[in-house]
């Protein structure tokens, strides 16, 4: 492994690292004891400074990269993470280069341990694959698993095909299947989907929550209306109330 590398570009997010944000950044990506990310370890780093950083070490080696998402801060992880977007990007024109980038990023999902990580890496990576029609054994494997890091890398991974292609029936699939997870990160993830369906194809989303009312969470179908008017958004909140008091 060329330690030059990854010395020089662990020491670029160090030099950029605000100790003052280490306390705010551990209770928001909830690190403390018996919270979902409990020990992970924050040096204050912000996404944009780590974006700019990472963009620069996109072509760094395999190993490199490898060392990065296989450290205990945070930080180091999402930067490894980034450059891979960074590069899964750039081989646009590389079937066999993006291949390989997908097969890495899919070793590390259980190092994509809390939402951002998944959020700023799964659409851009697994997204695409899934919207040209590769790999959908591999997103399903991700949907079933009991992790619920690589579940919501499933989830959110249909916001590509959605935001991008204006295909909404995977993503609807995605959602029916987990509208019932028992984890709040999951909720919100559904919840985030479904309202980017809702700008695409209202009439899809809302059927979706007319046939799912009385299961739904209070937080996904927040997050779902959170685009319709405030007269909507109480109806449907009604309408979930009135659904789960007579089942």
């Amino acid at each position: 492994m060329d330690k030059e590398i990854l010395e020089r570009w662990q020491s670029a997010l160090r030099e950029v690292a605000r100790p003052e944000k280490v306390k705010i950044l551990e209770s928001f990506f909830k690190t403390g004891r018996g919270e979902y990310a409990e020990g992970d370890v924050m040096i204050g780093v912000t996404v944009p400074d780590n974006r700019k950083i990472s963009r620069e070490f996109h072509d760094a080696p395999a190993d490199v990269i490898s060392a990065m998402l296989d450290s205990e801060i945070h930080e180091f992880r999402l930067a490894g993470l980034l450059a891979l977007v960074r590069a899964y990007t750039k081989a646009s024109r590389d079937p066999q280069r993006r291949e390989d980038i997908f097969n890495m990023y899919m070793a590390c999902v259980a190092r994509c341990n809390n939402w951002d990580l998944v959020d700023l890496s799964a659409p851009y990576i697994l997204g695409p694959e899934i919207a040209a029609g590769r790999h959908l054994a591999d997103h399903s494997a991700m949907s079933a698993s009991p992790l619920i890091w690589a579940r919501r890398v499933a989830v959110v991974s249909t916001l590509h095909p959605v935001m991008k292609h204006r295909q909404t029936a995977l993503a609807l699939g995605q959602c029916h299947l987990h509208i019932a997870d028992t984890e709040p990160l999951m909720h919100k993830a559904v919840g985030w989907v479904l309202r980017e369906v809702g700008k695409k194809d209202l009439g899809a989303m809302l059927d979706f929550l007319d046939t799912h009312i009385g299961v739904i969470t209070a937080t996904t179908l927040s997050y779902a209306t959170e685009k319709l008017p405030a007269a909507e958004r109480r109806d449907w909140q009604q309408r979930r109330r009135d659904a789960r008091r007579n089942a």
